[in-house]
């Protein structure tokens, strides 16, 4: 019991002053009844007051009685000693003599948990301030971000889009895309059809079928006036991507056979979201890596496909000088998905959403501005240890040169000589996984130097004898070691007059 009133009278003593006393301060003496006072026959004197509390702890009841002195009856008004806690504590104080003597009421028990009065802890006030303006903060920031990104949406639509209705040229009904990219674009800079005409064709294009999907979005088939056409949809991720490729392929002068001939770049808003589309020719074959997993191809189809592809990369990565000249470009990212067979069995390089530009007046490479790399499978050695010269646009050269020959690998495996020809298979099909990681395709080509196997059996036809030394002669660990695309091109061209290849 002593203990019990010890720990009491600790706690109330520590809240003392901070209630207001309205209590009365008798300075006579008072006898009080006192359940600890045993020496004294259970009484005691105060010149303060008689108080008399019961307590129910744990389902027990405790009974106090005891004097308060008049020093411990602060503050003035009402002392902290003489208040009850509900269902825990009923207390009385007195200024009578023998005045708690008097029996009272028990409380009920202890308050259960969901009467206890909730209050914050400093750790849960300042969670209850922070998270308010941390989504404040990330509110602000989302809104910033689409700001920026609207503005740049628009200054990208300024650039590749002309809203000037009155730019709006009427065009022929007996006009085909081919006299259109015939009047339009070689009488003029030789960059593609004027912007407004693209805008007018790419808005009266009618989907047709889906024919592929990429990392960047997909391609369907379309229409328009009786003609095919390839339109390459981007998701809104890839605005970059396909601004870049716009931008590459209206490069002055870039028209060539052998490049995906570019028609359009057009956005459209469909009010809820903005599609953003390339549309270029059409290509029943799709791509070389789908051409070669469904048909051979004799030496004479052999030597076109690869002779075509080095006339493309050539024009690519020739700079012409003059007024109308065009810049040297490099693909990098060329590989059997991003070369195009057209109806006569040759090539178009396609997709540019990588390539580079050499100004050759102030030595200086655009980067483009996405942060893709190429397909890890096709990386030359250097791009792969990370030592290619990124400001020497030769290495870029060099770099298209090794996934050439790759490519070229992919094609002569397909050529049926003799009647012997092998299965398709990606290049290093038989040393890295489906989809290698920059890790194991640099153990493989850096680190052991392997490159495709070529077979024993190619030595016994001249063209295919031909085209593996070309092979090895593109797949120097040293990228200055390697041919030109220039080299390449005349090499096959004579192979074709040998083989009366008629192109």
């Amino acid at each position: 019991m002593a203990e019990i009133w010890a720990s009491v009278s600790g706690l109330l003593f520590l809240f003392l002053l901070m209630f207001p006393s309205t209590g009365q301060q008798p300075s006579r003496a008072l006898t009080c009844v006192c359940s600890s006072c045993s020496h004294t026959n259970f009484t005691c004197e105060t010149d303060g007051a008689c108080m008399v509390s019961i307590s129910n702890l744990q389902g027990k009841e405790h009974h106090i009685r005891t004097c308060i002195p008049s020093n411990e009856l602060v503050p003035a008004g009402k002392p902290f000693f003489c208040l009850s806690t509900e269902a825990l504590r009923n207390t009385h104080c007195c200024y009578t003599n023998m005045c708690n003597s008097i029996n009272i009421m028990a409380p009920s028990g202890p308050i259960k948990d969901k009467e206890l009065p909730t209050t914050l802890g400093p750790v849960e006030m300042a969670a209850v301030i922070a998270v308010p303006v941390f989504l404040v903060c990330v509110v602000l920031i989302a809104a910033l971000f689409l700001f920026h990104h609207h503005q740049r949406m628009y200054h990208n639509r300024q650039r590749l889009d002309m809203e000037d209705p009155s730019c709006e040229m009427y065009i022929s009904k007996d006009k085909t895309l081919p006299d259109l990219v015939y009047d339009l674009s070689t009488s003029g800079s030789g960059s593609g059809l004027p912007l407004f005409v693209q805008r007018t064709v790419a808005r009266t294009i009618v989907l047709q079928e889906i024919i592929g999907k990429g990392r960047f979005g997909e391609v369907w088939r379309g229409r328009w006036r009786g003609g095919d056409v390839a339109v390459k949809i981007f998701s809104s991720r890839e605005e970059r991507s396909w601004f870049r490729e716009a931008e590459i392929y209206q490069t002055v002068m870039l028209r060539h056979e052998n490049i995906l001939g570019f028609i359009a770049a057009d956005n459209k808003d469909n009010g809820t979201w903005t599609q953003l589309w390339l549309v270029s020719d059409y290509h029943e074959h799709g791509s070389l890596f789908d051409y070669l997993n469904r048909y051979t191809v004799a030496i004479e189809g052999m030597i076109k496909l690869a002779l075509s592809a080095a006339s493309g990369l050539a024009h690519l990565h020739m700079e012409i000088v003059g007024t109308q000249g065009k810049p040297g470009i490099a693909h990098r990212d060329l590989k059997s998905k991003n070369i195009l067979v057209k109806k006569n069995g040759t090539c178009a390089i396609a997709d540019l959403g990588l390539a580079v530009r050499h100004d050759s007046v102030t030595d200086t490479i655009d980067i483009a501005p996405n942060q893709r790399v190429g397909t890890k499978r096709y990386m030359a050695p250097e791009v792969l240890d990370e030592t290619i010269n990124m400001k020497h646009f030769d290495s870029f050269k060099c770099a298209d040169i090794y996934a050439l020959g790759l490519v070229y690998w992919e094609i002569a495996r397909r050529c049926s000589a003799g009647g012997v020809h092998e299965e398709y298979q990606l290049p290093y099909y038989d040393l890295v996984p489906s989809d290698p990681s920059i890790e194991e395709m640099r153990k493989v080509v850096c680190d052991q130097k392997l490159r495709p196997n070529i077979p024993n059996w190619w030595q016994s036809y001249e063209a295919l004898r031909v085209m593996g030394k070309m092979m090895h002669e593109c797949w120097y660990a040293n990228g200055a070691a390697r041919l030109t695309s220039l080299r390449i091109k005349k090499t096959l061209s004579q192979l074709s007059i040998q083989e009366d290849v008629k192109i």
